[in-house]
């Protein structure tokens, strides 16, 4: 059944990628990629955080390996990157780099702050 549930919330969490995707559209930099990525990393923060105390072990799984580990992506992030690299797009390839990163780093620690203040309130 655990399979079951992650294979479902893959889905739906590719599904959720796509719609944002949509709607952000593409700009200067791929927005789309990293607000799914940033989401998700404050997503992941407080699943985490919450996992114990809150959340099961299928829950937990199904939510960070099934839906966010569909939902974010790490390969069309780097792909990205070397496309506005090769597009003579420098500056906007670091940009892009270290928003994601900083911006990633960010989510998860305000994702994992959440998580721990519902659980010691």
């Amino acid at each position: 059944m655990r399979l079951v549930l992650i294979a479902a919330a893959g889905a739906a969490g590719a599904l959720c990628r796509l719609g944002v995707a949509n709607l952000v559209g593409e700009r200067s930099l791929p927005l789309g990629t990293l607000v799914v990525n940033v989401v998700g990393s404050f997503a992941l923060g407080l699943v985490l955080a919450l996992a114990g105390p809150r959340l099961g072990a299928v829950a937990v799984s199904t939510l960070s390996v099934g839906f966010l580990g569909a939902f974010t992506t790490f390969s069309t992030f780097a792909i990205d990157t070397v496309a506005l690299q090769e597009s003579g797009r420098s500056v906007a390839a670091g940009t892009y780099v270290v928003a994601s990163v900083v911006l990633g780093v960010a989510g998860a620690v305000a994702g994992l702050a959440l998580g721990r203040s519902l659980v010691d309130p």
